[in-house]
Order: structure tokens, then sequence, then C-alpha cells
């Protein structure tokens, strides 16, 4: 049975083409979708599962300035049958149940204590590779767990940045892109500026046999991973999972922080805001160079990481997107809602009132 794959999507072009409140495509711009063009949402839904989208929200709080320490972070590999949209469920592989992981943060100099565990109903060995980390396979080689066991690895977090992690047992692509990815931050000496909201967001791939949006279990393909063409393109591990499931909150005037990161696995992200503009990139999630500034889009690798930042102005729903937009049929969508006043001054329908 075929559905129109998420609503959602459909709801999220048709924003995009009508929104009044975001003021990147006037209502009637061309290629908005006529009645006649939008679909009825999905009948009842064929398959459920636990939802895996990892809410926006959840990180730790900031580090701040404080000397170096230990800490002890523990991980689990769960294999699970997850939600991955609306009557469709997917075989996750996953830190924690959630994808992305868990966010870790550390500061500069923290030694980490890593605890892997691997659940024992897994049917596959599982590992990490911290990019933050600073030896042989990042952490992998010794980390290679089976099911049912834990291993240990210890490290220095030597260099301020945020890093991707993610499994690295063979085939790596394939656990990468069954959810096996997340961040960790390690922040510099003196911490980062306070913000108003952090907010932390991963860009995956899942490469299924059947077409998008068909109902029931979806199973792995390998073919069409080493094709590099996913049938699906998610945030935070599931379509719909930054719209209906965890939309991005704040007011006007806030200042807002996102860290982004692109689990991958072959993906590049063209990660923009329609409708708003990036005050501050840190590139690459370098936080040791100087920001760029009045940023419209920036470019993300697979295994890479940006952190932008942004003062919001004018109320309104605006869409998270990688703009190689056809993406977003793949169920690439994300919202972030602005509460507040108008602010006719920045954005209003219509012309300048006449004096």
């Amino acid at each position: 049975m075929r559905t129109v794959g998420a609503a959602i999507v459909t709801m999220g072009l048709f924003l995009y083409a009508a929104c009044s409140d975001q003021g990147d495509a006037p209502k009637g711009a061309p290629g908005a979708p006529s009645p006649k063009e939008q679909v009825a949402p999905p009948k009842a839904p064929a398959a459920q599962g636990p939802s895996v989208a990892h809410a926006p929200s959840d990180l730790p709080p900031p580090v701040g300035a404080r000397p170096p320490k230990l800490i002890r972070v523990d991980l689990e590999a769960v294999e699970m049958e997850g939600q991955l949209a609306d009557g469709t469920t997917y075989p996750y592989m996953t830190y924690d149940g959630h994808v992305p992981g868990p966010f870790i943060r550390v500061r500069v100099d923290d030694t980490v204590e890593l605890h892997l565990k691997n659940r024992p109903t897994s049917q596959l060995t599982h590992s990490i590779d911290l990019h933050a980390v600073t030896g042989p396979g990042g952490g992998s080689i010794l980390t290679q767990v089976p099911p049912g066991q834990e291993k240990v690895v210890t490290f220095k977090a030597l260099k301020p940045g945020l890093f991707v992690y993610h499994c690295a047992t063979a085939m790596v692509a394939e656990h990468i892109a069954g959810g096996m990815y997340g961040l960790i931050l390690v922040e510099p000496h003196n911490g980062l500026a306070p913000v108003d909201h952090e907010f932390y967001v991963m860009q995956g791939e899942l490469y299924t046999r059947q077409p998008f949006g068909e109902y029931g279990r979806q199973e792995f393909s390998r073919s069409k991973l080493l094709d590099e063409a996913p049938e699906y393109l998610v945030f935070n591990g599931a379509v719909g999972a930054l719209t209906t499931q965890h939309p991005l909150q704040a007011k006007v005037g806030e200042t807002v922080r996102i860290f982004f990161g692109v689990g991958g696995p072959n993906a590049v992200s063209s990660f923009h805001i329609i409708g708003e503009h990036f005050d501050r990139v840190y590139e690459l999630a370098s936080l040791t160079s100087p920001p760029l500034t009045t940023v419209q889009t920036t470019l993300v690798p697979p295994g890479g990481a940006t952190v932008v930042e942004l003062k919001l102005e004018v109320a309104g729903r605006y869409l998270l997107v990688d703009h190689a937009l056809s993406r977003m049929e793949k169920g690439l969508l994300g919202f972030l809602q602005v509460e507040g006043p108008a602010n006719p001054e920045v954005f209003h329908e219509g012309g300048v009132p006449a004096h």
C-alpha cells in the first residue's frame, strides 16, 4: 500500500510556497501547489514503532569556565524497530535508542572515560569512532563490542571543536545509515558565549528497498547504499522528527545556537533556514577561528559539523532545509517556530503605507 509518504513533506512544501510568515516566496509563487495537487492525509497507519527521534532541545548545559576533570560517558548500542514515518517502521541501529545519539559535552583537556555496551539482543558487533579523539581509529579499534558485552576507552580531549562520532564496525556505512552517529562538543577553555537557546540537529540518509512513503516495515538496501541513492533523507532520524514531533521553539528577540552535523554517510548538506540568516557560522565547526558573519547557506560534509547562531526578529514558522531542495520530498524538513509580536518595520504584507 503506497501513501504520500509524509503528509508533513507536502505541508512543508505548501508552507514554503505560500508562507506569509517567512517572506521567501509570496502567495501564488511559481511552483506553489494548487488545491488539486494537495494530497489528503494518509489513512490509518499500517505499522507503528517507538520514536527514535532525538529532541533537538535535549542536550547538556554549557560546561563554562572550569578546570579540566574526569568525565565518564556511558553509551549503549541498541538495535530496534523504530518509527521512520507515519505507517512506516525501519530496523534502526542506534546509540541509546535515539538518532542522533546523545550529545556529549566536555571541555578541552578533560579526560573522558567512555563505556560502550552492546545490548544482549543485538545481532551485530558495534563500536564508536569519535572525531574528537587523538588515537588510532578514534577509539573504534578498542571498542569493537559483541552483543552482551562492554568495552571502555579513555582519551584526553586535546582540541576544541564540534565533532561527529559514529559506529566504525564493518560495513561502516551501513551502521551509520542505520542511525549510529552523534556529536561531541569540546568547549574551549573559557566556554562559549551565552545564548537563549541551544539545539542539536543532525542530517542523515536511509537506504530502503521499498520506495519512499510506502507503508509497513522498510528493509535496508545495500545496493542503494553502494549506489548512494537514498530513499529517505531526514533530520534527527525520522520523517517529521523536527516538524510534528519536536519542532524547534523560540521567541522574538532571542538568540539561538544550532549544533548541526551530518551523519551521512554520503550526502553533503547545504544547511539553510528559509527566511532567516546565520549571524555567525563557525565553519566546519572550528571554534578556534573567527566566525563567518551574515551567511545564507553553509556547507557541511558527511562526518562534519558546524555551529550557527542567529537572533530572531520576526515571528512565524521558519523551515530548516538542505537547500538541495528536492530532498524535502524525501523527508528532509524541520520547523523553527518563533513566537512574539509582529514586527511590521522589518516584515509585513502589502506596500508601504501612504503618509
